[in-house]
């Protein structure tokens, strides 16, 4: 039998402060600011221990739960409404962007065992990705470099093909990703 009463994930009082001020005083005040102030809204990520490069851009109503475990390489973009469901590290490396109203999870619950406690995984999504609009990015999940995730995809195990297109629910590969030579006109 289930009993959820015995699921306890301790966290440290300083992990708790720190979420605590984050969720109820920080995150609301800059979360719904307009486009133009994504500067804002990387400077509080950052004081709260978000590692973010240059000429990085968060849209307005991204959600992050732990600051501390988010990690933008420089030129990311992150679109509006994303939500960054971080109890584990989120890494996205340069030049990526993660479309609006995409889910990347870090967490689950152990379903084998009766308290279902929660676990964590980390995600990691290579230098010059596409996550298209409203994916989802399993627990453990890595993308390699030069991916494109469709729109509404279910990513649910790793992608190790380099600059390739995958979508669907789960997400399958569709093809490689070319690009086109900019000297080709």
């Amino acid at each position: 039998m289930i009993d959820l009463s015995k699921s306890k994930t301790r966290w440290g009082w300083q992990s708790q402060i720190a979420r605590g001020l984050w969720t109820f005083v920080a995150e609301p005040l800059v979360r719904w600011l307009p486009k133009s102030c994504s500067f804002i809204r990387i400077f509080f990520l950052r004081v709260f221990g978000a590692r973010i490069g240059k000429n990085c851009l968060v849209m307005p109503g991204v959600k992050v739960l732990m600051p501390w475990n988010l990690e933008l390489d420089e030129f990311v973009a992150i679109g509006h409404s994303v939500d960054l469901y971080n109890f584990a590290l989120i890494r996205i490396r340069r030049m990526s962007v993660v479309s609006q109203r995409c889910y990347l999870c870090t967490g689950s619950h152990d379903y084998s065992d009766q308290a279902m406690p929660l676990t964590f995984k980390p995600i990691s999504i290579g230098s010059e990705c596409w996550v298209a609009a409203e994916a989802f990015i399993a627990p453990g999940v890595t993308i390699a470099d030069g991916v494109v995730v469709g729109a509404r995809a279910v990513v649910t195990r790793s992608i190790n093909t380099p600059w390739s297109v995958w979508a669907g629910h789960p997400a399958k590969l569709i093809k490689a990703r070319q690009m086109k030579d900019v000297h080709d006109t």
